[in-house]
């Protein structure tokens, strides 16, 4: 009878355990649900994205599962986001929420997962639990953009549970659902490309495969996987390499990468236990790193590792959690450098995962063993727990709306020019005035001056305060960094419109048209330009397709209307002032 309680009272204790860990999540990260979309992109993610603001159609599946739009492959991810804004039409809070969901869901699996496979619910819990709450994690979280980490996560995590029940009862179903698994991960994002290796780690502590089963079989089994992990990263590269966001060996050399690499694995270590000083963007040191940071670093690295391989047999969750930290890293360490960030507080949502086992598992065995203090061990881990929660309420406060993010950003770092550039970019939308705009982004082109983004916002800042020939110079110039801008095509046209250039005016728009073919308001725009050069026919055909990209915008509705009744279509003019009119009186 005893012996079939026992399991009873644990299963109890996981299922309460599982509960509180909810509760906790959802307390400390429901604040994220009262934030802003940011200029972060969101945009491009969510906000400026018709294939998003379109929500699920055949059109829409179509587009997510052959886009490599943002630079990446990442079909559910897309889906996702277009069922929300089904859900939730462009409420902010519901993006915030599903994300909520996400993460309060994968710390459930997390829990489920490394309590089957330890049997141990204490440390499982307390490694759930840093998970949760921890403030490096909020940036997964309280962004509407990382959707990708926290699904891809998701189906991460299911992929963990999915190989437990093919060790426990190996068959072809079971292996294949671990596979399946872990093909929707990747097509949310190809964070878990290393995934395989993990296993093998797994299959060393906690699973102990190694002392029944031949390592070589363990390797082949791997082999599915593994192909799908070069099928994700070759479908990466070719995304991210043809739209130009991997820097080249020439700009960014390897030794400089390397250098940033080695000293990036202890920074996020420095930043797991004293986690002050988050942003969303550190930039590249580049050169400035000073070589003797990257020798200690790899000193420190370097200590490590014989030290966890020292221990293997006699502790070897310090193996198990340290490579695990290292490989689910790797692929976001900087070799291949995409962007022009040094490292991201995103990073860190799986790899972390290595160091808090080490952690939870270092720490029981430590209390197990000296049964004087044993009575502090929950009073300590409680405190641990308590400490990342309350750092996180703060830091998800910090993602309100993109002033905060970056003010924020520019008291905590230095040197960043994304950041003035973005909080140059927030105080054009109304988050503060054309003139300090004007301020942020010539301190942005100071430190960066080759950005053409920099340039365009600036040329919008002076142009919203009467310096049209500036203006026209600053869009000009962010051209000539990166023809292929639409939304600086369209806002230089309406800057030489102004100056009643309008063949100027219609080419530029025309080039923007062509760039973006679902770019509505250049659309809107065109048709007013052709008006004005007495091309009636021509100005009445992209009117109607700015009102078919956009049919909720009142305005293009009212412009096709004057157009049509300029050219006598009396009835279609007054069915499109009729829906102009309930546009306007559903969203006054």
């Amino acid at each position: 009878m005893a012996s079939d309680a026992e399991p009873q009272r644990s299963d109890r204790s996981a299922i309460f355990v599982g509960l509180a860990l909810a509760v906790a999540t959802l307390a400390v990260f429901a604040r994220a649900c009262n934030n802003e979309f940011v200029n972060y992109d969101d945009p491009q993610y969510v906000t400026d994205n018709p294939h998003v603001l379109g929500g699920l159609s055949l059109d829409g599946i179509a587009w997510a599962f052959t886009s490599t739009e943002v630079l990446n492959w990442h079909p559910l991810t897309w889906l996702s986001l277009q069922f929300d804004r089904e859900l939730y039409d462009d409420e902010a809070w519901g993006f915030h929420l599903t994300n909520v969901l996400l993460h309060t869901a994968n710390v459930l699996l997390l829990l489920h997962f490394l309590w089957r496979a330890t049997k141990r619910l204490g440390p499982a819990t307390l490694v759930a639990a840093l998970f949760a709450l921890h403030p490096l994690h909020v940036e997964s979280v309280a962004w509407v953009a990382e959707r990708k980490d926290v699904l891809s996560t998701l189906f991460g995590f299911l992929s963990l549970v999915a190989y437990l029940n093919y060790v426990e009862r190996p068959n072809l179903r079971a292996n294949a659902l671990v596979a399946l698994a872990m093909a929707l991960s990747l097509m949310a994002k190809p964070m878990w490309v290393t995934l395989p290796g993990l296993l093998l780690l797994l299959d060393w502590w906690p699973l102990a495969r190694f002392r029944r089963e031949r390592g070589r079989w363990l390797l082949v089994q791997k082999l599915p996987l593994l192909a799908l992990s070069v099928a994700a990263g070759a479908v990466t590269l070719f995304a991210q390499q043809s739209g130009g966001a991997v820097e080249s060996l020439e700009k960014l050399p390897l030794g400089w990468r390397a250098g940033n690499s080695v000293a990036s694995y202890v920074r996020y270590l420095g930043m797991a236990f004293w986690p002050s000083g988050l942003a969303p963007f550190y930039p590249h040191p580049r050169s400035a790193l000073p070589a003797w940071q990257v020798a200690a670093a790899a000193l420190m690295l370097a200590c490590i590792t014989a030290l966890v391989l020292f221990q293997i047999r006699r502790r070897p969750y310090l193996a198990v959690g340290w490579f695990w930290y290292l490989g689910m890293l790797a692929p976001v360490i900087g070799l291949i450098q995409v962007g022009d960030q040094a490292l991201a507080d995103r990073y860190t949502y799986v790899p972390l995962i290595g160091i808090f086992i080490m952690l939870a598992f270092g720490f029981a065995e430590f209390f197990a063993t000296k049964p004087i203090v044993r009575r502090m061990c929950v009073p300590v881990a409680a405190l641990a727990v308590l400490a990342c929660a309350l750092l996180g309420w703060r830091q998800i406060g910090y993602w309100h709306d993109s002033r905060s993010l970056w003010t924020h950003t520019l008291n905590v770092t230095a040197g960043n020019y994304l950041a003035e550039n973005n909080l140059g970019g927030a105080c054009l939308a109304g988050q503060g005035t054309p003139s300090e705009a004007e301020e942020h982004l010539r301190k942005a082109i100071a430190l960066k001056p080759d950005n053409p983004r920099a340039w365009a916002r600036l040329g919008a800042a002076v142009d919203r305060q009467g310096k049209l020939e500036e203006a026209i110079a600053c869009y000009s110039l962010s051209l000539e960094l990166a023809p292929d801008q639409p939304s600086t095509r369209n806002n230089l046209a309406v800057a030489l419109a102004k100056q009643g250039k309008m063949t100027e005016t219609i080419a530029q728009l025309q080039e923007a048209t062509r760039l973006a073919p679902e770019f509505a308001d250049a659309f809107h725009n065109l048709a007013g330009a052709l008006d004005r050069a007495g091309r009636l026919d021509e100005a009445i055909a992209a009117g109607r397709r700015s009102v078919r990209l956009e049919p909720r915008n009142a305005q293009y509705h009212r412009t096709l209307a004057r157009l049509l009744q300029q050219h006598g279509d009396m009835e279609e003019a007054a069915e499109q002032l009729r829906k102009a009119e309930s546009l306007r009186s559903r969203n006054p």
